[in-house]
C-alpha cells in the first residue's frame, strides 16, 4: 500500500489503460447468474473484529446517553443486530457542546503551536495505519461495502487526508497589506470556535476525515454526529485520536438520530459553525435551523444526479467500464455517482449491449469475501427505496436490460440494474436513487447534451468520456457542476476541492478551500506615527 497512490485506488481512469472485453450475455444467462449469486449471499462470514466502543465520546471519555437509551446497529448482510449503541439526544448534545466550548475557551488546543497540533495529527495518521484492518472490518460490517474496498482504499485515504491537513496546520496565516494612509494593516486567521459536524452513512470514515481534518488543523473544537446506520468506526477512530494526544473535549462524538441529535447541533446557540453531508431535503432543514438559532456558518454537501457523457468518438469498451464504475461503485451509494449516462446515438446500441453484459458480470455477495465488487445496500429503508425506483422505471416505459429485483432472501442485496430508452422526465432520470441502477439516455450533439445535463436541480459532478481535446474543454466549462472528471471518475485526492452548484450544496470540502470553512478573518488596523515608509 505504501508505494501506491491512494487516489488511484479509488478512481478509475482510461487515459492509457486497456480494459478487457466482455462477452455479451442474454437475460436468460443473466437470470441463471443471479440465481447462483442469490445462493452465495445466504451464508455470511464472521467479521474479523470485535465491537468494543458503543458509548458516546464526550470530554475525552466514553459515556452512556443521559436517557440510558440505546439503538441497534444492524448487519446489512442479514439484518441482524451487531451491537446496541448509545442513543444521544439534545441533552447529550448539550453535554458535548459544553465540553467542546470549554476545550476551546480554556483548553490547550487552540493555544498550542500549530506545529504541535500537526504532530498530533501525524501521530493519529500513524495509528490509523497501525489499526487499518480493524477499522476497515468495522466499516464493512456496519455499512456493507466490500472489505477489500475498505482495507485497501478507504482507510488508507483516511490516513492520507489527516496527513494532508497535518501539513497545513502550521501554514495557516494572515496577510499584511498597504493602506491609503499612515496605518499598519494586517489580517489574522482565527479558528471559528465550536464546529458541529453531521456525517452520512455511505462513506462514514472519509466524510469524517473531510470534516475533522480541516477543523482540527485550524484549531477548532468539534461535536460530531455519526449516521445512525453506521456509528461504529467513528467511535474507534475517536479513541485513536486521544491515543495520539488530542486533548479532552476537542473532538466529541454523539451517535443518534437526525431529528433529535442532528437537529440539536444545527440549532444550538453555542455552536459556531455546522457542516452537513447528506440529502438536499435534510440540508434545507439544517440551513433553516442554523438561521433561526444564532445564524451560524453553514457548509452543505448534498445530493447529486451527475451526468456521465459518452461522446461519439468513444472507445465503447473503455466507456462502458468507466461508466459502470461511475455508477455502481459503493453499491451506487455515492452522491456524485454518474447516475445519468448520456451516450451519443452513434454508439448507443453497442454501449447498451455491453453495459448490460458488464452488469451481469458484476460480482455481488458477502462483502467479506475476496473478489466481491458489490455488497448489500446499507439498510432496509434504502433497499426498499431503490426497488421502488426500479418499479417506477418499468412503469414509465424504460427498457429493463438487466437486474430489477432483490438478490437472495436475506439482507439488502439488489441485482445490478440497467435501464435503456430512458427519458429526461422519468423519475429514474431526475431523482437521486442512491443505488445500483444505471439509466442510459441517448443524445445527438453537444448543444443538446449540455442543455439536458444542466437541466437538473443538482450540480455536484459530471464525467466526460472523449478523445477530443476541444470537446473536453467545451464540456468542462459548460457543465454547471462542482467537479468535472475527464476520462476518469471519482478521483478524490485530499487536495482536490469537492462540492456542488445549485441544490448540491454550499461551500467546498477538501483541499485548501476547506480551511476557509473553519476560520474567521479579522482585520487589524494600527495607526503609525512618523512611519519610515508606507
Amino acid at each position: 500500500m505504501a508505494s501506491r497512490r491512494v487516489s488511484s485506488l479509488l478512481s478509475r481512469s482510461f487515459m492509457s489503460s486497456s480494459p478487457s472485453l466482455f462477452s455479451l450475455r442474454g437475460m436468460n444467462r443473466g437470470a441463471q447468474r443471479y440465481s447462483n449469486l442469490a445462493a452465495a449471499v445466504e451464508n455470511t462470514i464472521t467479521p474479523p473484529v470485535k465491537v468494543e466502543h458503543t458509548q458516546l465520546l464526550i470530554g475525552g471519555r466514553f459515556v452512556d446517553a443521559v436517557s440510558g437509551k440505546t439503538f441497534p446497529t444492524l448487519d446489512p448482510r442479514n439484518g441482524e443486530v451487531i451491537a446496541q449503541v448509545a442513543e444521544g439526544d439534545a441533552e447529550d448534545v448539550n453535554r458535548a457542546v459544553a465540553a467542546a466550548r470549554k476545550a476551546f475557551d480554556e483548553g490547550p488546543w487552540p493555544r498550542m503551536t500549530a506545529y504541535e497540533r500537526s504532530k498530533i495529527l501525524f501521530r493519529f495518521a500513524d495509528l490509523i495505519e497501525k489499526h487499518n484492518d480493524e477499522i476497515a472490518a468495522l466499516e464493512t460490517w456496519d455499512n456493507g461495502k466490500p472489505y477489500e474496498q475498505s482495507v485497501q482504499i478507504e482507510v488508507p485515504m483516511l490516513a492520507r487526508v489527516f496527513r494532508y491537513y497535518a501539513g497545513w496546520a502550521d501554514k495557516i496565516h494572515g496577510m499584511t497589506m498597504p493602506g491609503d494612509g499612515p496605518h499598519h494593516v494586517q489580517t489574522l486567521h482565527e479558528p471559528i470556535g465550536v464546529a458541529g459536524q453531521i456525517i452520512p452513512w455511505n462513506f462514514p470514515l472519509l466524510m469524517l476525515s473531510w470534516k475533522l481534518g480541516p477543523a482540527l488543523a485550524c484549531g477548532n473544537t468539534i461535536v460530531l454526529k455519526t449516521a445512525e446506520q453506521t456509528p461504529l468506526s467513528a467511535l474507534l477512530v475517536g479513541k485513536l485520536l486521544h491515543e495520539a494526544g488530542l486533548p479532552d473535549g476537542v473532538v466529541n462524538i454523539v451517535s443518534g438520530f437526525g431529528a433529535t441529535a442532528g437537529a440539536a447541533i444545527a440549532s444550538h446557540m453555542d455552536v459556531d459553525k455546522v457542516a452537513f453531508t447528506g440529502s438536499t431535503d435534510v440540508g434545507k432543514i439544517i440551513l433553516e435551523l442554523a438561521s433561526k438559532s444564532n445564524l451560524k456558518a453553514v457548509t452543505l454537501e448534498l445530493g447529486g444526479k451527475s451526468p456521465f457523457i459518452v461522446c461519439e468518438d468513444a472507445d465503447v469498451d473503455q466507456a462502458v467500464e468507466l461508466a459502470h464504475f461511475a455508477l455502481f461503485f459503493n453499491q451506487g451509494q455515492c452522491c456524485c455517482a454518474g447516475s445519468r449516462t448520456f451516450v451519443h446515438e452513434r454508439v448507443y446500441d453497442e454501449f447498451v449491449e455491453k453495459a448490460k453484459a458488464r452488469a451481469l458480470k458484476r460480482n455481488v455477495g458477502d462483502p467479506f469475501k475476496s473478489g466481491i465488487e458489490q455488497g448489500p445496500q446499507v439498510d432496509s429503508e434504502q433497499f426498499k427505496k431503490i426497488l421502488k425506483y426500479i418499479k417506477y422505471g418499468v412503469e414509465a416505459g424504460a427498457t429493463l436490460q438487466a437486474g430489477g429485483d432483490r438478490l437472495g432472501s436475506k439482507g439488502y442485496y439488489i441485482q445490478p440494474t440497467v435501464f435503456s430508452d430512458v427519458k429526461d422526465d422519468m423519475l429514474i432520470a431526475t431523482d437521486e436513487i442512491f443505488g445500483p441502477v444505471q439509466t442510459i439516455l441517448k443524445f445527438k450533439d453537444l448543444d443538446e447534451v449540455i442543455a439536458r445535463a444542466n437541466n437538473s436541480k443538482y450540480g455536484l459532478a459530471a464525467g466526460v468520456f472523449t478523445q477530443n481535446l476541444d470537446t473536453a474543454h467545451r464540456l468542462m466549462r459548460a457543465l454547471r457542476v462542482g467537479t468535472v472528471w475527464i476520462n476518469c471518475f471519482d478521483v478524490l485526492d485530499a487536495s482536490i476541492p469537492f462540492g456542488g452548484y445549485k441544490m448540491s450544496g454550499i461551500g467546498r470540502e477538501k483541499g485548501l478551500y476547506s480551511l476557509n470553512n473553519y476560520l474567521q478573518v479579522k482585520a487589524v488596523v494600527t495607526s503609525l506615527k512618523n512611519p519610515a515608509w508606507l
